[in-house]
């Protein structure tokens, strides 16, 4: 699996399907930020956008018609980085590894279209499937393209994804399916993450091949401790850590929610990035930071409220189709 910053051929993204998956905002909200996502990313390059037949029209009129593909196929949800495939490649040639989704421990029903929509992307691409009975989600791991995988034992190792499976057993198919060999199991993702149990891409994201973007924080913050735990076991790794200890908290209807700006998507040239819109102080700060990390890539700021309120972030509505020669 190449690193998230290689060169993409294509990003795919699926249109808003399910209503009462956005709690505190509504979908037409959520429809306006992945709109003005596929808007940002396709000045970079090539968008995907899977939306489901009777959303066709509502979708081809808010998006741009120029590098943006509209795929119609049945979905149940949006979060494609985590039902959609996994592109693995040699260089040459590519394949899709088709794992097994359960709907965050079937937190969410029905999912059957998205259990099944990585294969009809596959198909539609005409990219070889590669299937895996390991229940996985995209934004549950991170790689840096040199055989080093980041997770968080939190959510690999919860009872409703592989009950039957150890640590060593889930290395070993994910070794086996996306060409890594060394594992870096972070304890807690945020504790505010109750809907994925814990995904890494809302803590943590490589910056390049040593180095690491840790989500830290303040003492007192709830997230301290598993922080100061998570920044351990990368530096006993041998990862260089970045540390980002800015962490906006936004309110809605009484109800408090975090923005992580780690869950950001790389694209070629850019990084997207969730900003709270809250703090404009601390949104700016972030969008510095990272774009001295990522050097040529204009880091470009996009509300990520609703998003966050629906339980998520930029890259987990994003999934990249790596280039190849």
């Amino acid at each position: 699996m190449p690193a998230e910053w290689a060169p993409h051929d294509m990003t795919l993204v699926a249109w808003p399907q399910r209503e009462e998956a956005w709690r505190g905002t509504t979908i037409e909200e959520a429809r306006d930020t992945h709109a003005e996502v596929v808007a940002a990313i396709s000045e970079f390059e090539p968008v995907l956008l899977v939306v489901a037949p009777e959303h066709a029209a509502d979708a081809a009129r808010r998006v741009p018609s120029a590098n943006v593909e509209i795929f119609e196929a049945p979905i149940d949800d949006s979060w494609l980085r985590d039902s959609g495939p996994i592109i693995v490649t040699d260089g040459s040639r590519r394949a899709g590894v088709d794992f097994t989704f359960n709907s965050w421990g079937e937190a969410f029903t029905p999912y059957d279209a998205d259990a099944a929509i990585a294969g009809r992307i596959l198909d539609h691409l005409g990219i070889e499937k590669i299937d895996s009975d390991l229940v996985l989600e995209g934004g549950s791991i991170a790689v840096n393209g040199d055989g080093i995988l980041a997770t968080t034992e939190q959510c690999l190792l919860d009872p409703t994804r592989n009950p039957g499976l150890d640590r060593d057993s889930i290395a070993a198919e994910l070794g086996s399916k996306l060409g890594v060999d060394r594992f870096i199991w972070l304890h807690q993702g945020l504790v505010e993450d109750g809907d994925t149990d814990g995904h890494v891409d809302n803590i943590c994201a490589f910056i390049d091949r040593e180095r690491a973007l840790l989500q830290t924080a303040p003492e007192g913050d709830p997230n301290f401790e598993n922080a100061r735990a998570n920044l351990e076991i990368l530096n006993e790794a041998g990862v260089e850590v970045v540390e980002l200890d800015l962490l906006p908290r936004i309110d809605r209807d009484g109800e408090s929610i975090v923005v992580p700006y780690t869950n950001f998507y790389i694209a070629n040239g850019a990084l997207i990035v969730p900003v709270s819109g809250y703090d404009p102080d601390m949104d700016a700060q972030a969008l510095e930071l990272l774009g001295r990390l990522y050097p040529g890539r204009e880091a470009i700021g996009i509300d990520g409220s609703t998003l966050a309120f629906g339980g998520g972030g930029i890259h987990c509505i994003t999934q990249q189709i790596p280039a190849v020669s």
